[in-house]
């Protein structure tokens, strides 16, 4: 299946039914009076969550959707019917966004969750309703209003408690694949993973955590460089990054330079994502360059106070202490945000 993590869709909501003017006209009741019904309201466009999707592929396609309009009223007191509702499936972890206004809609996590995203016209009231002592026969009813019209922009920001985050390379698919049962593709090129991988990794009977792995990321990748921004908002979901990190040094490339120039990246991209906690681990461990080069480049981050793990996704040498020390940063940091959204002042 394609994976699509952005669109953009123009909705409308069901116009209202306009009110009608009727009155009743019966053998033997004389000055019967108006009894002409209201319009219906219209139906809206409403996003659901749907958990056993992954992508917004199905709402990629140019088209305008549409929720159905409201009946329009009827003598004999008979009110139209209300307009059908839109009901659009969404993956969890989808934004919507107000293409016009740049407004935040709905943030849609939880399976089940949803919002409406328009509104549908209110239907028109009937003559019945403008009656007076001193106008029995009035011949006025109100037009149903239109319904909201808006042109979203939808944006899938995979759900994760850690993201794993490095350069092109480095060994992310290969780790992701040696902790859980995700099977991204591993290759020895550039840019193998071009769409986000979800594992869950198991720590015990009564602890697991989702990890993510995302494309590699480049220099100049918030202005768009390589795969760019485009999937540098799914690691905004995660709770700890998990930045990986190529220690044989069969790159060419400093460790650390490709450390700093990672994190200059994030702060760039966003401050919020650059504040999130960090472990730092030097992959491809069953390597021998790695194993010459790693005390070196252990001391260079204990002097910034950096502790730096080592693993090999091949072999499986140092995953399970990685994956314990991954769940505890995670409850750590999940924990301080429930505790800072608790102190939170109520508007």
């Amino acid at each position: 299946m394609k994976f699509v993590d952005e669109v953009h869709v123009r909705v409308e909501a069901g116009d209202g039914g306009d009110g009608c003017t009727s009155f009743r006209r019966e053998k033997y009741v004389p000055r019967g009076g108006p009894n002409g019904g209201d319009g219906g309201d219209g139906g809206d466009v409403v996003l659901r969550v749907d958990p056993g999707l992954s992508t917004l592929l199905d709402l990629s396609y140019p088209q305008t959707l549409r929720a159905g309009r409201g009946e329009h009223g009827r003598g004999k007191d008979q009110h139209g019917a209300r307009g059908n509702d839109l009901v659009l499936r969404v993956p969890p972890g989808t934004t919507v966004w107000d293409e016009e206004s740049g407004g935040l809609l709905a943030d849609l996590r939880a399976p089940g969750a949803h919002a409406a995203v328009a509104h549908g016209g209110r239907g028109g009231r009937g003559n019945v309703h403008f009656a007076t002592p001193t106008n029995r026969a009035p011949r006025r009813a109100d037009p149903g209003t239109e319904g909201e019209r808006r042109t979203l922009r939808l944006e899938l920001r995979v759900l994760a408690d850690a993201g794993l985050l490095g350069f092109p390379n480095v060994g992310k698919s290969t780790l992701i694949r040696a902790v859980s049962a995700a099977r991204p593709r591993v290759a020895d090129y550039p840019f193998t993973t071009l769409v986000p991988h979800l594992g869950v990794v198991r720590v015990d009977e009564d602890r697991a955590f989702v990890l993510a792995d995302v494309p590699g990321l480049l220099p100049g990748a918030h202005a768009g460089h390589g795969i760019g921004t485009r999937f540098l908002r799914h690691l905004s979901r995660t709770a700890v990054l998990v930045h990986l990190l190529d220690v044989s040094g069969l790159t060419g490339r400093d460790p650390l330079e490709d450390f700093d120039a990672l994190n200059r990246e994030l702060a760039l991209a966003s401050p919020a994502l650059a504040a999130k906690r960090q472990l730092v681990v030097a992959g491809k461990l069953d390597l021998a360059e790695t194993r010459d080069h790693l005390p070196a480049l252990r001391e260079r981050f204990t002097a910034r106070g950096i502790a730096l793990h080592a693993v090999s996704g091949a072999t499986g040498e140092g995953t399970r202490e990685l994956v314990r020390q991954i769940a505890a940063a995670v409850a750590e940091a999940r924990t301080a945000d429930l505790a800072g959204a608790q102190a939170q002042p109520v508007a």
